[in-house]
C-alpha cells in the first residue's frame, strides 16, 4: 500500500492525527486490534504537555514506539491543550505560515517580548474566539493594503498597480472566503463584548467582500440558507449527485450555471420553498452588487475591472471547484449522509492556510463546529467514520482533487486515500474502484429512491 505521507507543514493537530490513522493501519497490518488502549502501560503516561515522539513530521523510531506513542488519548489531550486557553499548552493561531513555538525560535527576543506579545494578549480580547488571532492579523492586513491600494486605483489608475493589485487580491481570496466561512456561521469573528468590535465585525464585510470577489451577502444565503439545509441533496444547486464527476463536460456545465444563473437560481429556490422574504434579500443583494459595480464601471471602468470584475470572476470559479471537490464522492447506499456525501482532508493547504476547511464532513455535521475543533471532532468519533466508510485523503487539497478526477487519475487518488476501517484491507487497486465507483452520477429514478423526492429543478 502507499505510504502515509506526514507534511512537517502540517497543523500540529493534523500531524498528530496522521500519526495516530499511520498507527492505527500498522496495527491493523499486524493482526492487533486498533485498539485506543494499546500502548497506555507500555511507557509512561504522557500528559497533553508533552511532546509525542514525531510530532513534529518524523516517522518514530519503529512502527511499534509509533502505535505505542500515537494512541487516542494521548493524541486526544495533546489536541485539546492546545486548544483550550486554560491550559498551559494553549497555543492561539496568530499567522497563517508559522506556529506560535517556531515564532519564539524565529524571532529576536526583544520583538517576542515587546511586540508579538502584547499584540498576542490585545488580539485575544478582540477576537470572538482566543484562538483566532490569525483573524485579527489578517483584518489589519487587508486595510492596510488592498482597501488602500484600491482606493489608490480608482484615484489615480496604473496598469502597473494594477498589475500587482489583482495578483495580491487573488493570493488573498482563498483564506479571506474560509474566514468569512467562520463569519457566517457564527455571525462574526470578533468579540461581542465590545461595541466597537461589533459595529467593525457587522460593517467591515461590506467593504472588504466585494475586493475579494463576493457579491454583499450572497455567500451567506447560498451557504448557510441553502447549501447546509439541502446538504449536496438533489435541491441543493451546488449538488453534484446529477453529475458524472470525472466527466470535463459535466463539470463545464456545473461551473457555467452557477456562473452564470445563480442570480436567479437562488432566489427561485427560495421562493419554491416559499421563503419569500429570503428570496427578496437574496436577489437584493446579489443584484444590488452588481448595480454598484455597474455604476463604478461608468466611472472608471479600468480601476473597476481589476479591483471588482476580475477578482468576482476568479472567485465564482473557485467555489465551484472547491465543493465539486468536496462532494466529488458520494456513496449510492446512502448519498444523504454526511459521512458518506463528503470527505475529510488532512493538507496543507485546506488546513493550515484556510481555518481547517480539510474537514468538511465534520462540518456538515455540526456547522456551527469552530475550526480548531474539527480534529479533536475527528479524533473522538474515528469509530463512527470508520464503520460509516468515510474517505480521508491526504497529501491533496480540493483543487487537485477536481484536476485529478477531470483527468481520472484514480489510482493517484487512491495513493492519497488514508484507509480508515476495512479500507486498510484493500489493494490500490480495489480503493481506486472504489473511489470511481463514488463518482458516478445517479440518475433521477436513483435520486427518487434514494432521496424520496422527484426532479425539482
Amino acid at each position: 500500500m502507499a505510504a502515509v505521507i506526514i507534511d512537517p507543514e502540517l497543523p500540529r493537530s493534523d500531524i498528530l492525527l496522521l500519526h495516530n490513522l499511520d498507527a492505527d493501519i500498522q496495527r491493523h497490518q499486524k493482526g492487533r486490534p486498533l485498539s485506543s488502549e494499546e500502548g497506555k502501560d507500555a511507557s509512561p503516561q504522557n500528559g497533553a504537555g508533552e511532546q509525542l515522539s514525531g510530532a513534529n513530521g518524523q516517522k518514530g523510531a519503529d512502527g511499534t514506539a509509533a502505535a505505542q506513542s500515537f494512541t487516542d488519548e494521548r493524541v486526544l489531550a495533546q489536541m485539546k491543550g492546545l486548544n483550550d486557553p486554560s491550559h498551559p499548552d494553549f497555543e492561539p493561531t496568530v499567522f497563517s505560515s508559522w506556529d506560535l513555538k517556531d515564532l519564539s525560535v524565529k524571532l529576536h527576543p526583544a520583538v517576542s517580548r515587546y511586540l508579538l506579545l502584547p499584540y498576542i494578549e490585545w488580539a485575544r480580547k478582540t477576537a470572538r474566539h482566543e484562538t483566532d488571532v490569525v483573524m485579527i492579523t489578517h483584518l489589519i492586513i487587508y486595510f492596510t493594503t488592498s482597501i488602500p491600494s484600491a482606493i489608490w486605483l480608482f484615484y489615480r489608475f496604473s496598469y502597473w498597480h494594477a498589475i500587482i493589485h489583482t495578483p495580491l487580491q487573488f493570493w488573498y481570496m482563498g483564506v479571506y472566503t474560509l474566514m468569512m466561512h467562520q463569519h457566517i456561521h457564527q455571525r462574526g469573528i470578533l468579540s461581542k463584548e465590545k461595541a466597537w468590535t461589533r459595529i467593525f465585525d457587522l460593517l467591515f464585510p461590506y467593504a472588504t467582500d466585494p475586493l475579494m470577489g463576493h457579491t454583499w451577502n450572497s455567500y451567506f444565503y447560498h451557504h448557510v440558507k441553502h447549501h447546509h439545509v439541502e446538504g449536496n441533496g438533489p435541491d441543493d444547486l451546488s449538488s453534484t449527485v446529477r453529475y458524472q464527476r470525472d466527466n470535463i463536460w459535466h463539470f463545464l456545465h456545473y461551473v457555467g450555471r452557477f456562473y452564470f444563473l445563480i442570480w436567479l437560481d437562488l432566489p427561485l429556490y427560495f421562493l419554491g420553498k416559499n421563503r419569500y422574504t429570503t428570496a427578496l434579500k437574496a436577489a437584493f443583494w446579489e443584484l444590488g452588487t452588481y448595480a454598484a459595480i455597474a455604476t463604478l464601471y461608468h466611472l472608471n471602468s479600468r480601476a473597476t475591472t481589476f479591483v471588482f470584475i476580475l477578482p468576482l470572476m476568479l472567485m465564482r470559479l473557485g467555489l465551484m471547484i472547491g465543493n465539486w471537490g468536496q462532494h466529488a464522492f458520494v456513496d449510492a447506499d446512502e448519498p444523504d449522509s454526511d459521512y458518506r456525501s463528503s470527505i475529510t482532508l488532512i493538507d496543507v493547504p485546506s488546513n493550515r492556510f484556510c481555518y481547517n476547511d480539510g474537514y468538511h464532513i465534520s462540518h456538515h455535521l455540526n456547522p456551527l463546529r469552530h475550526w480548531r475543533e474539527h480534529p479533536v471532532h475527528f479524533l473522538q468519533n474515528k469509530e463512527t467514520y470508520s464503520r460509516e466508510h468515510s474517505l480521508v485523503f491526504h497529501n491533496i487539497d480540493y483543487l487537485m482533487i477536481t484536476v485529478r478526477l477531470m483527468m481520472r487519475d484514480y489510482e493517484h487518488l487512491a495513493k492519497c486515500l488514508v484507509p480508515i476501517g476495512d479500507q486498510i484491507d484493500l489493494t490500490l487497486e480495489e480503493r481506486a474502484t472504489m473511489l470511481k465507483r463514488h463518482t458516478r452520477r445517479f440518475s433521477e429514478e436513483e435520486i427518487k429512491q434514494k432521496f424520496g423526492v422527484a426532479k425539482s429543478n
